[in-house]
Order: structure tokens, then C-alpha cells, then sequence
């Protein structure tokens, strides 16, 4: 709990961006890719990390939160998510996966899909 609020006020005082550059983890998106679908991220989350269905999982991409919440969530979570300790899943692995989730890109806008303007 301590540590949740002192993530909470580093957030406040330097910023989110801020927390985000000084935590991003260098990660291959690839192996990442590899490792949420081993690890069965998917079945929640979505494929892409657009969550799961019925909130089985929340969104999670794209523009993920920052690396250190996502890693207090993956390690320590709160509500039905598994815990995932470093045994499991290492620290590279854990970037990498956060790089493939920070690597997914936006959908395109519904105005900008053809089908859908001739509606």
C-alpha cells in the first residue's frame, strides 16, 4: 500500500510523461508479442490490447500507462488478475511485453473507414 502511494505522489509531483520516460524499459515488441500470447495476456486483454469482452481484461493499448504502474500491476494486482512474479516472468520479459503493448498502434478513426461513410 505504501508503495502505491508513493507511486501515486512521483506521479503527481513529476508528471506522468515524465515518470514514463525515466521508466520505459528497453524491450523487443517481437518477443513481446511472443510472450503475451504465451502468457496467455490475450485471453483478457485482447489480441491487440483492446480488452477483453464483458471486462474479462482492460484496455491496454494503444498508449499503455506508465511501465512502473504496469509493473506493480502485472507484479502485484489488484482484482482477479494473476500475479505474475519475476520467476515467471523476468524483467526482460516484462519489457518486452510493455514494448509490444506500447508498439500497437491506434485504429483508424470510424470517419476514415470507406465502408462505413457510406452508411
Amino acid at each position: 500500500m505504501k508503495n502505491r502511494i508513493a507511486l501515486l505522489a512521483l506521479m503527481i509531483v513529476f508528471g506522468p510523461a515524465t515518470m514514463a520516460e525515466a521508466a520505459d524499459p528497453v524491450g523487443t515488441p517481437e518477443n513481446g508479442k511472443k510472450l503475451f500470447m504465451q502468457n496467455n495476456c490475450y485471453t483478457c486483454h485482447g489480441t491487440v490490447g483492446q480488452g477483453g469482452e464483458r471486462g474479462a481484461g482492460p484496455k491496454l493499448a494503444p498508449n499503455p500507462f506508465p511501465f512502473v504502474a504496469f509493473e506493480m500491476q502485472l507484479r502485484q494486482p489488484r482484482g482477479v488478475m494473476p500475479r505474475y512474479p519475476e520467476k515467471f516472468v523476468s524483467n526482460q520479459d516484462l519489457a518486452d511485453i510493455y514494448s509490444y503493448v506500447a508498439s500497437i498502434p491506434s485504429g483508424p478513426k470510424a470517419a476514415d473507414i470507406p465502408l462505413l461513410k457510406s452508411l
